[in-house]
């Protein structure tokens, strides 16, 4: 039996249910903060399975959802310019700006290009050498190490036409910014990946300043599950604690080569993210050691003022303050097809899975 399938069985699956039936006598809303979690749980049908005092709600975990409408407004500006090569993930190239997105501008002739790694960037400053490249850094602890990497490489090998655009981001300070703002969280579904690099440590203010539980739960049903049991249980004898179920794959101490890289490349700035604004120390910006290859001081550029769209709830559903079905747009005006919102651009979203999986 692959490993996967052990976390998928039906039986295992109906029994934590069931024990999350037996021990949950009060009412507790848990938060995940992870896209991936969002869209395995409604995939696997999970909520359905949960008893009514048990609330699930989607928070900040999509990494394309919180970057912020200016981010790409910026990336559009960059476009326009003559000597630019846009190298980016796929899941950012449809995500609308205030009047454009990187999709459209490649289609008026923007030069663009879908990479699997920002290693590929540098393949492709090396290869064009009278174009500067921008990779647009997202994501959070997870995918920074390895932009931080190719900054790092890029030193190495001296490229002078590589910059960055960084919009990454680190997860404890929106986790903490939720509960400043009054949103009802008895606990949180931590994520997986992320904990991967950074390990336990970084949830303790939450559980120390909060008294709110984390669980590290791995993807499958059968995680979850067992990670929303865990939660309960907490809540329950009121004694929240960090605690790992995703042990196949995270360490309390983490991954420390990640973490190094992290601290030699990223220094802490204050950062916006969509539907939270500005969040003190929650950003990651180039270190002055690198600066050569920042876009923001390397590569200026007049950016048109952000507009937002009237009806789109994408901020209030990021916040765990609406859901998508509440949108007056969801599924009327903004779809997978025709997104209008971040959340239903990215296979992470929490419009997007309720789209694919709400019914």
């Amino acid at each position: 039996m692959k490993l996967h399938e052990k976390y998928r069985q039906r039986e295992a699956c109906q029994k934590a249910a069931a024990a999350i039936t037996a021990i949950s006598k009060k009412p507790v809303t848990l938060m995940e903060v992870c896209g991936g979690h969002t869209m395995a749980l409604h995939k696997s049908g999970i909520p359905a399975m949960l008893p009514e005092t048990v609330h699930l709600v989607s928070g900040p975990g999509c990494p394309v959802c919180v970057t912020d409408k200016r981010f790409i407004d910026h990336l559009v500006a960059l476009c326009r310019l003559d000597d630019i090569i846009i190298t980016t993930f796929g899941d950012l190239i449809r995500v609308p700006g205030s009047t454009s997105s990187l999709e459209q501008e490649k289609a008026h002739g923007a030069d663009v290009r879908i990479v699997y790694s920002p290693l590929e960037a540098l393949t492709i400053a090396k290869e064009n050498p009278k174009k500067r490249i921008v990779f647009p850094g997202i994501g959070f602890e997870t995918t920074a190490p390895t932009t931080a990497a190719a900054v790092v490489e890029a030193k190495e090998q001296d490229l002078k036409n590589f910059f960055l655009l960084s919009s990454h981001k680190i997860m404890p300070p929106a986790m903490a910014a939720l509960i400043d703002e009054g949103v009802k969280i008895d606990g949180y579904l931590c994520p997986g990946h992320v904990s991967v690099v950074t390990g336990t440590k970084i949830y303790y203010p939450i559980v120390e300043n909060y008294r709110k539980g984390c669980v590290i739960s791995g993807f499958e049903p059968l995680d979850i599950l067992l990670s929303i049991y865990m939660l309960v249980k907490q809540v329950e004898a009121n004694s929240p604690a960090v605690e790992i179920e995703y042990k196949r794959a995270v360490r309390p101490e983490g991954n420390t080569k990640a973490q190094e890289v992290l601290e030699r490349v990223y220094e802490t700035e204050d950062a916006w993210w969509r539907g939270l604004g500005v969040i003190p120390k929650s950003g990651l910006a180039l270190r002055s050691e690198f600066s050569q290859f920042n876009v923001h001081t390397m590569i200026p550029v007049t950016v048109e003022e952000t507009k937002e769209v009237s009806g789109c709830l994408c901020g209030e559903i990021l916040k765990g303050l609406k859901s998508a079905k509440e949108c007056p747009l969801f599924k009327k005006v903004c779809t997978p097809a025709n997104p209008v919102g971040a959340c239903m651009v990215s296979s992470e979203g929490a419009c997007a899975a309720h789209y694919r999986y709400g019914s």
